[in-house]
């Protein structure tokens, strides 16, 4: 797939409102919307069946909301048929998470100026692996995926526009690599960082503890996953 496609169209694999169970925004009701599409192929991700867009997997609107389970099923919706869907689904939030899947695979300034209009705030996560065209006011998170099977290298653009840095650790080697890009790919000084540990494994959440006391990052725990909600 070409990366950016400019379009006013997206191809979203669901939208749901809960709370918002990582990073800065910890806590806040959110409205997630997640795309469909990613080549980066982290042998972790817990939402692998948005990897590939299926023409065979295409559905109606009402197909990717509140969805019962994962699916790979996608619906193409622009900006306007997603403020509609927020509409009649009577959500509240006023942050909107972009999600995947990985969205800075599309051109999202479109769908940002719809929604801003609006008044909600929007915040972007992503690989770091593609050119983000966002807006100015769009929170970025980014999640760096470093020497994934996809062979995609995260951007030192990305990691300076970067508002937030989460980044998933197991093992020492996970923070090596992490110190390796910091260095070559420097943040902003006031960029947030924060460290997420696997699958709420307990080496890995000691691991995360420690240095985020020893380097004042902040720990992001999925706080999602210990209330099992999305």
């Amino acid at each position: 797939m070409a990366e950016n496609p400019i379009s006013t169209a997206y191809p979203i694999n669901e939208i749901f409102e809960t709370i918002q169970g990582e990073g800065q925004f910890t806590g806040v009701p959110s409205i997630f919307v997640r795309l469909q599409g990613c080549p980066v192929g982290c042998p972790w991700c817990d939402t692998k069946h948005t990897w590939e867009l299926k023409e065979a997997a295409r559905v109606e609107a009402a197909g990717v909301v509140n969805k019962t389970g994962p699916s790979e099923h996608w619906a193409e919706l622009s900006a306007a048929d997603i403020v509609a869907l927020f509409r009649d689904q009577g959500y509240r939030a006023k942050h909107v998470v972009i999600t995947g899947g990985e969205p800075a695979m599309y051109d999202l300034r479109p769908l940002a100026a719809e929604l801003e209009l609006l008044g909600y705030r929007l915040q972007i996560e992503t690989s770091g692996t593609f050119t983000l065209l966002v807006s100015a006011d769009t929170w970025v998170t980014v999640s760096p995926k470093l020497d994934m099977p996809g062979g995609y290298l995260v951007r030192p653009d990305c990691m300076q526009r970067a508002d937030e840095i989460k980044y998933p650790v197991a093992m020492q080697k996970h923070i090596d690599a992490l110190d390796n890009l910091l260095s070559r790919c420097p943040p902003r000084p006031e960029v947030s960082i924060s460290l997420q540990p696997i699958s709420q494994r307990p080496r890995a959440t000691e691991l995360a503890i420690k240095t985020c006391i020893a380097r004042n990052w902040r720990l992001s725990v999925q706080l999602h996953k210990y209330l099992n909600i999305e």
